[in-house]
C-alpha cells in the first residue's frame, strides 16, 4: 500500500470557498475514481491557507491508472478550473508505511 499526500497552499481567505466546492462537487468525482480517501484536512494552527488530502493506493501503477481515469472524466474537467483559481502552490508526496504503522 502507498499513500499520496497532496498539499495545496490556497490564496489567503479562500479555504472556506475551496472546501465548499470540493464538498458540493469535487469529492464525489474524486472518490468515484481514486477510491480510498484516508483524510482531507485544512490547517488551523501553523501554515494557514493550506489543504492536505491523503489517498491510499495498492501500488504506483494503481495510482497512475486511477488518476488517469479521473483526469479523463468530463465532470472532473469541468470542476477543476473552479478550484485551480484558488490554489497558489501544490506539493505531492508518495508515502510508504513503516512496518509498525497501523496503516499498511
Amino acid at each position: 500500500m502507498i499513500y499520496e499526500m497532496r498539499t495545496y497552499r490556497l490564496k489567503t481567505g479562500t479555504v472556506p470557498a475551496y472546501l465548499k466546492l470540493v464538498e458540493d462537487e469535487g469529492i464525489a468525482v474524486q472518490k468515484s475514481h481514486l477510491g480510498a480517501l484516508v483524510g482531507y484536512f485544512f490547517c488551523d494552527i501553523g501554515p494557514l491557507n493550506q489543504i492536505v488530502h491523503v489517498w491510499a493506493y495498492a501500488s504506483l501503477d494503481d495510482r497512475e491508472t486511477r488518476r488517469a481515469a479521473l483526469a479523463a472524466d468530463p465532470r472532473w474537467q469541468a470542476f477543476l478550473p473552479k478550484i485551480q483559481s484558488l490554489i497558489e502552490t501544490m506539493e505531492n508526496q508518495i508515502l510508504k508505511s513503516a512496518p509498525f504503522s497501523p496503516l499498511k
